[in-house]
């Protein structure tokens, strides 16, 4: 697989080189401002090192999820704005995706320049699963350039015309992010230092089975907290209340629970809600006593003792999932202490995108005490069950495969 600094060294002075970045940046609903920039800061290197070698940068990117149509809700204007601000220098952003306003844009460009296409989810091609369809708005998203480099490691394990088709049709690369992603992902995957720690949370178990089957024969433990966990403590025959269970999952966590014995590591208590809100009154309690009226927010703190123990002498951490609602200030606890148990891991440790990433900055951590915190977290776990990303797969020219 070529790299951005292979094409640098080959010459891009004066060429048009379209940069598929991850610019999916959340933004507040009443305000539109951006809450959290690090997908922006993450693109910078590759993007101020095509600028340095004189390339004319052409970005497409996508934010959020509009309806392959024109939404001004989901415009990339507040992202032209604040990739001006770190770059130093004015971002043009083309009125269309493709169409005639990116073409004359492109066009003006002068060396070291950047202009930022409209959101490339406004055309309904883009995700497509018509090969046509989305050839023919590659064609013309090629059109626009000289050189390819995808460096959005977030949309990887997605087969878009901005992500596969394009790299079909240029001269292709990856970006220094998405090179940094595979090289540490390749680490948790071959052959890691031990103790190999994994940390998962987040919502539903069946989000994260395909993860968990693939990572538990290659892991020493496996921390399960989250909405996740209640799924877990009610195949070990526990009451959970009100708190979030998939009853048609059970049977599986009890299987997985079977197989792994000891190395499969649950909360022993949690934060126990009577509502889902900042404002419901809560109170600790063990994991065998959960009452029918609570519903459980947030692991306990004995848990984050536990998982910080269990941390302790790890060599490699995968994080991926918050232990709780840390977006309401009564249940950020659990979070905040694994993470802070992960960051201090003397080894390998890595955030693995998504809310993970999201609740380190929330909640003011510092992002310098992680080995890497990835901007894919669904790209990352599908790198782990070891699916073939067909983002990466046409890079490496394995995309017939």
């Amino acid at each position: 697989m070529r790299s951005v600094d292979d094409l640098i060294a080959e010459g891009v002075s004066g060429r048009r080189v379209l940069l598929r970045a991850d610019l999916n940046v959340p933004l507040d609903k009443s305000t539109g401002a951006i809450t959290d920039d690090g997908r922006i800061r993450a693109s910078l290197p590759t993007l101020q090192a095509l600028r340095d070698a004189g390339a004319r940068v052409i970005v497409a990117a996508h934010l959020g999820r509009p309806k392959g149509t024109p939404d001004p809700q989901f415009s990339l204007a507040p992202v032209a704005a604040r990739l001006g601000e770190l770059l130093g220098t004015a971002v043009p952003l083309a009125a269309d995706v493709a169409g005639d306003d990116a073409r004359a844009k492109a066009a003006a460009l002068g060396e070291g320049d950047v202009l930022l296409l409209e959101n490339v989810r406004f055309e309904a091609a883009e995700t497509s699963k018509d090969d046509a369809e989305r050839g023919e708005l590659a064609d013309r998203l090629a059109a626009l350039a000289d050189l390819y480099v995808d460096d959005a490691f977030g949309a990887v394990h997605r087969k878009h015309a901005s992500v596969f088709d394009v790299a079909e049709r240029l001269p292709h690369a990856a970006g220094r992010l998405v090179a940094r992603e595979l090289e540490v992902l390749t680490r948790l995957t071959q052959d890691p230092d031990r103790p190999y720690v994994v940390v998962l949370g987040g919502s539903k178990v069946s989000d994260k089975l395909a993860v968990i089957e693939a990572l538990l024969p290659k892991v020493d433990r496996l921390l399960v907290g989250g909405g996740m966990c209640f799924t877990f403590l009610a195949a070990q025959g526990h009451g959970v209340g009100g708190s979030l269970l998939e009853a048609d999952q059970v049977d599986t966590c009890r299987r997985l629970l079977a197989e792994a014995g000891d190395r499969i590591v649950l909360p022993v208590d949690v934060i126990a809600a009577t509502a889902f809100s900042a404002d419901a009154e809560t109170s600790v309690v063990p994991v065998e006593e959960i009452p029918d009226g609570r519903m459980g927010l947030d692991v306990g703190p004995r848990t984050v003792e536990l998982f910080g123990a269990t941390l302790g002498d790890a060599r490699t951490v995968f994080w991926n999932g918050p232990m709780g609602v840390f977006e309401l200030a009564p249940f950020q606890a659990g979070t905040r202490g694994v993470a802070q148990a992960v960051g201090a891991v003397d080894g390998l440790s890595v955030v693995g995108g998504g809310d993970s990433a999201a609740a380190v900055r929330v909640l003011g951590l510092d992002e310098d005490a992680y080995g890497h915190i990835s901007t894919g977290g669904g790209a990352s776990l599908e790198y782990l069950e070891g699916r073939q990303l067909p983002g990466l797969a046409v890079l490496a020219g394995r995309a017939g495969e």
